[in-house]
């Protein structure tokens, strides 16, 4: 496989690691074109980080189960996979035990965190986010204004977590669904107020081997073994026609097909989940090999797991070792998160 094929999520425009669009400040604006290859569209502005809730956590940290620490070869040589994305080298890591969500936090819990802090995130304040076209009415998906290098996504005034859509949508039956337009500012705001934090890179895909040494998917090395679908990607012909072979045209229910061998559920497919770490294509090939965090600095930070609209036409970063980037205040209908504790 290439390693950049055209991507199957987004624009991108290579600055510092992986590529990112680039937005002007007023989300009327128009959209930098470039060569495709990450997993969503990205704001590239300078944004301030919003200070940290104060109030009291909650018990979103009880809702974690327990991984154990030991050793786990991270990262992948496998030819399915993109070494220009860093998913290289095979290294071992250590790791010491940690807690961490079964699923991603879903609309209902994010409205808690919402309703007791005043919480408005980076998609409410900037305006506007990034919604799948497919997901728009005809009319709007006429007028509204694209992504050059990537015509599938629309600039969205008025999309945020609570209308996914933009206006005249909502969250009403997608309770259990996973929060998205998140940025990486707004995950970790709820993390403040919850009492948990964001998995490092390395905790995550640990976790989400969920016990398998360098299996290419959290339940093994077939995408649909005995033509079970296992996750929530594109069916069909992207950006075109998807035929919701796998139950699901968007994000599907936090708990939806079954769980790996830690008890996570979704890791591959569905939404894409901001980690801790700065993002970098090399830094971790000579890096720490016991409980990393990453680069001390950077430009965006990691993604992990994929989404609904990934496509192996295009790319298959739904595998467990691949991996994405985003800038931290950039948002999405395909991004979302899981926390950690410990």
């Amino acid at each position: 496989m290439a390693a950049h094929p055209p991507a199957c999520c987004a624009p991108s425009a290579d600055v510092g690691g992986p590529a990112l669009l680039t937005l002007t400040a007023s989300p009327a604006n128009s959209v930098g074109a470039a060569a495709a290859h990450t997993a969503t569209p990205a704001r590239t502005h300078a944004h301030a980080t919003a200070a940290p809730h104060t109030g009291t956590p909650t018990r979103a940290a009880g809702r974690t189960v327990a991984i154990p620490g030991g050793r786990f070869l991270m990262g992948t040589d496998d030819a399915e996979g993109f070494p220009a994305d860093g998913e290289g080298p095979v290294r071992e890591i250590e790791l010491r035990p940690f807690r961490i969500d079964p699923t991603t936090v879903t609309n209902a819990r994010f409205a808690t965190f919402v309703k007791a802090t005043g919480h408005v995130t980076d998609a409410e304040r900037f305006g506007f986010s990034f919604v799948f076209e497919g997901f728009l009415p005809p009319q709007s998906a006429r007028q509204a204004q694209r992504v050059q290098a990537a015509p599938w996504w629309a600039v969205v005034p008025g999309a945020d977590w609570r209308r996914p859509y933009g206006p005249g949508s909502d969250v009403g039956a997608l309770q259990n669904h996973p929060v998205v337009h998140v940025s990486w500012h707004d995950a970790q705001s709820y993390c403040d107020w919850s009492g948990t934090r964001l998995p490092t890179e390395a905790e995550w895909e640990y976790a989400a081997r969920g016990g398998l040494e360098q299996a290419r998917y959290p339940w093994g090395d077939e995408l649909t073994p005995g033509g079970r679908h296992l996750c929530n990607i594109w069916q069909g012909e992207f950006p075109t026609r998807n035929t919701a072979a796998d139950g699901h045209l968007g994000t599907a229910p936090v708990k939806s097909y079954r769980p790996n061998g830690y008890g996570l559920y979704n890791v591959a497919g569905n939404v894409w989940e901001w980690c801790a770490d700065w993002f970098s294509v090399d830094f971790h090939a000579t890096g720490p090999r016991v409980d990393p965090t990453g680069p001390a600095e950077g430009t965006a930070r990691v993604m992990r797991g994929g989404s609904h609209m990934c496509h192996e036409s295009y790319c298959n970063r739904y595998r467990i070792a691949a991996r994405s980037a985003n800038t931290p205040d950039s948002s999405a209908g395909n991004i979302g998160f899981r926390v950690a504790a410990g």
